[in-house]
């Protein structure tokens, strides 16, 4: 899509503004937050659609990149045998959904659960993403509630897809030896640029070797599970996003980071660049999303009552939830749509499912085969 020039330029000033009164410099993650959620100007809280169909579907308008609830309505139908599932453990029923985007999973999920869901809601910043929740949910109308934040104690099924990728993370960087933070200054022309200083951060495993290395750490994403562990008092949480255990994620041949940035389907590595009119993304380092929620319960003492229920990859965590036989009576086209969340070049192996809840565990459907808690 095409995002007016005026938008583009007014958040530019205002980074670049934010970056003076810093003192020449702000960290990446700031610069990140900025770039996507400035009020009014960010790229997930301006008026415009970022998320649609794939190029090349019938009536397609300009966006993107598209989420698996739009590529197949069977991801929410697959998903709704999990999530009725932990509805029915945690006698609990309400779903939470952060990030909701066009509403298409929700939809899904709605049209499945039917009476088990008494109430849907649905956190989102960006007002204008609410609005089209609003009109995709119209028939589900008396179930809804949007919020902005969480409350100070819930109890339901938590469901996030592709939520984790999008929080700001911090940029370290090894050059000559020596760990830097790489953060955003202007340069001398006026544009902006990279700017590093060194810093005690290290990535939260050693790096073989003494080559040059990029890469993230996520405080923002674990303190996120933080606050869940702490306000979730009945319920269970399912993530779906792509990412690695840390071993993967920090191997010493992924030298150059995972922020990328998508813009009409298309991916390039430069965040600096149409500040505002693409999206910045990093992938998900989740045994650190693990620790942190088991950090939290032990400082919450809740360790005894928060339970990691699984994590898998996303093809193998659909096939549990019987999305073979879904697709066994699907059309032709929806069933080729279905295999991208399947297929291992596609959606099926990078994308990963992290599920937890607080309360009793039993063995949730979605990890039954092929569960990798033990690689995390």
């Amino acid at each position: 899509m095409v995002t007016p020039p005026s938008l583009t330029s007014d958040l530019q000033a205002h980074v670049a503004q934010v970056i003076t009164d810093s003192g020449g410099w702000i960290g990446f993650d700031r610069f990140m937050a900025l770039a996507l959620y400035a009020p009014g100007l960010g790229y997930y809280v301006r008026g415009d659609s970022q998320i649609g169909q794939l190029p090349g579907a019938a009536a397609a308008p300009a966006s993107d990149f598209a989420t698996a609830p739009v590529i197949s309505p069977l991801f929410g139908r697959a998903l709704a045998v999990q999530v009725g599932e932990a509805l029915h453990h945690s006698g609990t029923d309400t779903v939470w959904e952060f990030g909701a985007g066009t509403g298409a999973m929700a939809a899904q999920l709605l049209e499945v659960l039917g009476d088990q869901v008494r109430r849907y809601v649905i956190v989102d910043l960006s007002g204008s993403l609410q609005q089209r929740q609003r009109t995709t949910l119209a028939r589900f109308a008396d179930k809804l509630a949007w919020a902005t934040q969480l409350p100070e104690t819930l109890r339901g099924v938590v469901v996030g897809n592709e939520v984790l990728d999008a929080m700001p993370v911090r940029l370290l960087v090894r050059t000559a030896g020596r760990w830097h933070e790489r953060g955003v200054v202007i340069a001398p022309h006026g544009q902006l640029g990279w700017g590093d200083r060194l810093t005690d951060l290290r990535p939260p495993v050693a790096i073989d070797g003494d080559h040059d290395y990029l890469t993230e750490i996520h405080p923002q994403a674990e303190a996120f599970m933080g606050t869940l562990v702490d306000r979730l008092a009945q319920g269970a949480v399912f993530l779906i996003d792509y990412g690695f255990g840390e071993r993967e994620y920090y191997h010493p041949q992924r030298s150059m980071g995972t922020v990328m940035c998508h813009q009409l389907h298309r991916a390039d590595g430069n965040p600096l660049l149409d500040v505002g009119a693409k999206d910045i993304t990093a992938h998900v380092n989740f045994t650190g999303i693990a620790l942190a929620a088991q950090q939290a319960a032990d400082q919450a003492g809740v360790a005894g009552h928060w339970h990691l229920l699984g994590y898998a990859s996303q093809a193998r965590f659909l096939l549990n939830c019987g999305l073979a036989g879904m697709m066994e009576s699907a059309s032709l086209p929806e069933r080729s749509m279905a295999n991208k969340l399947l297929m291992e070049h596609e959606m099926g192996e990078l994308f990963k499912v992290i599920g937890f809840c607080r309360g009793t565990p039993w063995d949730a459907i979605g990890f039954v085969h092929g569960d990798r808690s033990h690689n995390l």
